[in-house]
């Protein structure tokens, strides 16, 4: 997550943690992700993401759940500055990738393993490819 002043993200009041909240949600629709796919990516169970989308502004955002969601952000703002198109800006996360990391799996099956590690590293990768250094 881009911060301005470089505070970081983590020391965010609740009104932008609550914000970042909105996003993801809007992108993971975007997504087309399924209750399971968000439960995983936002480390919570069903409750939890029920209470998430219906409303967002009460939500508890935790440092965990904080770091989730900046990573999830900077994977989207990756697939924005790589693509021009909406089809592979949102599409992208579902297709099968055939470079070493992923080895046939798509990133939306990376990161879903529920691990912020995971998240980290597909956000890695895209951010190899935008340098030019898919590695």
């Amino acid at each position: 997550m881009q911060i301005a002043d470089n505070t970081s993200p983590l020391s965010l009041d609740d009104s932008a943690r609550h914000a970042a909240l909105r996003a993801v949600l809007n992108i993971l629709a975007l997504w087309q992700c399924s209750e399971k796919e968000k439960m995983a990516l936002l480390g919570v169970g069903r409750s939890t993401l029920h209470k998430y989308q219906a409303q967002p502004d009460s939500a508890r955002v935790s440092q965990d759940l904080l770091e989730r969601l900046s990573y999830l952000l900077n994977i989207h703002q990756a697939l924005r500055t790589l693509f021009g198109n909406p089809e592979n800006v949102y599409g992208f996360v579902r297709m099968a990738n055939h470079n070493a990391f992923f080895n046939g799996a798509s990133p939306m099956d990376i990161m879903t393993g529920g691990t912020v590690a995971a998240l980290y590293e597909v956000h890695r990768q895209l951010d190899s490819l935008r340098g030019g250094q898919w590695g």
